[in-house]
C-alpha cells in the first residue's frame, strides 16, 4: 500500500479508497486464487486504474503500481 501512501488520499475521492481498501481485504485473505470474490477483487482494481488514467487522473505508471500492489496481496497463484 506504499503507492497510496506515496500519493495520498487526496488523489483517490472516497468512495475509491473503500474499493481500494475493500479490494485489498479480500485479497489478503484469500487464500484461493480460484475463489469468485478473488477475481471480482482483481477485476475492481483494473476497473478503477483505467478509468483513473482514461480521466487522465493517474498516469498509467502510478495505476500500474497501484495494481501491482494489490495484485501481491492475494494468492501465489492469482486468475489473470
Amino acid at each position: 500500500m506504499r503507492t497510496l501512501a506515496d500519493l495520498g488520499p487526496s488523489k483517490l475521492l472516497p468512495a475509491e479508497q473503500e474499493r481500494v481498501r475493500a479490494a485489498a481485504d479480500v485479497l489478503l485473505f484469500s487464500e484461493d486464487a480460484h475463489e469468485p470474490a478473488t477475481a471480482e477483487a482483481l477485476e475492481a482494481i483494473r476497473a478503477l486504474s483505467a478509468h483513473l488514467v482514461a480521466t487522465e487522473r493517474w498516469s498509467e505508471t502510478s495505476a500500474s503500481r497501484l495494481r501491482e500492489d494489490l495484485e501481491a496481496c492475494g494468492p501465489a497463484l492469482l486468475v489473470g
